[in-house]
C-alpha cells in the first residue's frame, strides 16, 4: 500500500498546491510499504512516533516477518533512516533482511518505553550506518 492510495483528502494529486511529498499527512503514511535497496520487502509502517516536546518525527514502527499477522515483530526505525521513493511510492530502509531481523524489536503487546534514553541510544546506534548520506 502507498500514500497515494491512502489519500482520502486528495493531498497528493498532481499539482503545485497541497503538501506533496515533502510535507505529508501521517495518516496516509501508516500502512506504506518499506523496501530495502535490494528491492526486498521489509514490511510496512504500523505507526509513526512523534516527539511532542520538539514537534519532530522520531520513529516509524515497522512490521516485519509476519504471515497474516502471525509472528509479527515490530521495530522502531529512526525516521531519518528512511527515504521516500516517490517513483515506487514507498519507503526505503538501507538494511538487508538479516540485519533487520537482528535489530532490537518488540511485539505488539509489549511496546518499549520509547522515552527511555537507554532504549533510544540502543536503537539509534543500531541504525547509525543506515542513514542516507547527503
Amino acid at each position: 500500500m502507498n500514500y497515494e492510495t491512502r489519500d482520502t483528502l486528495g493531498m497528493y494529486k498532481e499539482s503545485l498546491d497541497g503538501p506533496g511529498p515533502h510535507l505529508m499527512g501521517a495518516d496516509t503514511l501508516i500502512g506504506n510499504d518499506v523496501y530495502n535497496q535490494k528491492d526486498e520487502s521489509l514490511g510496512d509502517i504500523k505507526e509513526i512516533m512523534l516527539d511532542v516536546t520538539n514537534g519532530k518525527v522520531s520513529y516509524a514502527v515497522l512490521s516485519f516477518g509476519s504471515f497474516l499477522g502471525m509472528g509479527e515483530k515490530l521495530f522502531a526505525v529512526p525516521w531519518d533512516a528512511l527515504t521516500l521513493d516517490t517513483e515506487n511510492k514507498r519507503f526505503v530502509l538501507n538494511v538487508d533482511k538479516d540485519t533487520l531481523s537482528d535489530a532490537p524489536g518488540f511485539d505488539k503487546k509489549h511496546w518499549p518505553n520509547m522515552a527511555d534514553k537507554t532504549w533510544t541510544k540502543s536503537v539509534d546506534t543500531y541504525y547509525a550506518n543506515t542513514r542516507p548520506r547527503i
